[in-house]
């Protein structure tokens, strides 16, 4: 016969073990966070990382590991932080193209965005703006769709890159509005601003982050923006939908990941203090003057998002058989 006392601590086992898992959520985290960004130092979502990371490395009291691993349309940093222990130490900066895009893109990935990554909340948006170089005559959107009509296939336009958000919002736009345009990727932002500005394109989509300089010295001229509202930083420029041109809504997304399995209580956890960081005045003031929408949305709110958009890109691109292999 077992002895009783013997039972009673068996018995006791499991709430003990519950009590010791909370306690160590409670705990999180107990050492450095690794933050992977699949971006080079200096761009959009590296500024997002590295100043929520500021703020959030105070409000945790452990320092926050920023590793750029640029590549693969973000696909090398996602399979490095799938492969990662699902303990919370190791997170990811995804984008759109990371959980929304490179899945309709490639025939095969090396890691699935649907099994192998956790939401955790979107920090926020870059808007899509409309913008024509010097050498364009187009008086407003109106008028640059209505020139593009009349000359099919004769308008190019920039993008940050094949299969990019920006190459994406003016696919869109294509669709809707029935423009034959023909794409000119580059590699990043930068150098397509540089030679939309130097006439060499005559438009594209871009993010304020990213052309808010060329837009503030009237090298490029901004049209409308692909968001639901106006933007604050630029207060006279339509929306698409105001022009009537409704669903060219568009934005980076750009969101934390943790790998597949990490315990909900981390999860939940993190999502709590990266809001906060988001959430403090001056982080959030220093996002907006950036160009970016602060939002910090639940683990569901953002899984929800992504689902969503999952079946709004998907279409777009099986529609404009865009493909990237």
């Amino acid at each position: 016969m077992l002895n009783r006392r013997y039972v009673a601590a068996l018995l006791a086992l499991p709430a003990l073990l519950g009590t010791a898992g909370l306690a160590q959520a409670q705990a999180f985290p107990a050492k450095n966070v690794r933050w992977v960004v699949p971006y080079p130092a200096g761009g959009g979502s590296d500024f997002l990382a590295r100043t929520i990371g500021q703020q959030l490395a105070s409000q945790v009291n452990q320092t926050i590991l920023v590793d750029n691993k640029p590549g693969g349309n973000t696909s090398i940093a996602a399979a490095e932080v799938a492969r990662a222990p699902a303990d919370g130490y190791t997170i990811l900066s995804a984008d759109n193209g990371t959980m929304v895009f490179n899945s309709a893109l490639y025939a095969k990935l090396p890691y699935n965005p649907d099994k192998d990554l956790t939401p955790v909340t979107l920090m926020g948006k870059f808007p899509m703006i409309l913008v024509v170089g010097p050498g364009s005559d187009a008086k407003d959107a109106k008028d640059f769709v209505a020139k593009a009509k009349a000359q099919p296939g004769r308008i190019n336009y920039g993008s940050a890159g094949a299969g990019s958000p920006h190459h994406l919002a003016m696919e869109l736009l294509k669709v809707n509005a029935g423009l034959h345009l023909v794409h000119i990727p580059y590699r990043g932002a930068a150098p397509a601003l540089a030679d939309l500005a130097g006439g060499q394109v005559p438009a594209m989509m871009v993010d304020l982050a990213a052309g808010a300089a060329f837009i503030k010295s009237g090298k490029i001229r901004p049209l409308a923006v692909a968001n639901p509202t106006r933007l604050a930083q630029l207060p006279d420029v339509p929306t698409f939908a105001e022009l009537g041109f409704k669903g060219v809504e568009a934005a980076a997304q750009v969101g934390v990941v943790a790998p597949a399995g990490t315990p909900a209580e981390v999860v939940n956890t993190l999502q709590k203090q990266i809001a906060t960081a988001i959430n403090t005045p001056a982080v959030r003031q220093k996002l907006i003057d950036f160009g970016i929408e602060p939002v910090a949305s639940t683990p569901k709110e953002y899984s929800d998002l992504i689902r969503s958009e999952v079946v709004r890109w998907h279409a777009l691109i099986k529609k404009q058989k865009i493909s990237l292999d």
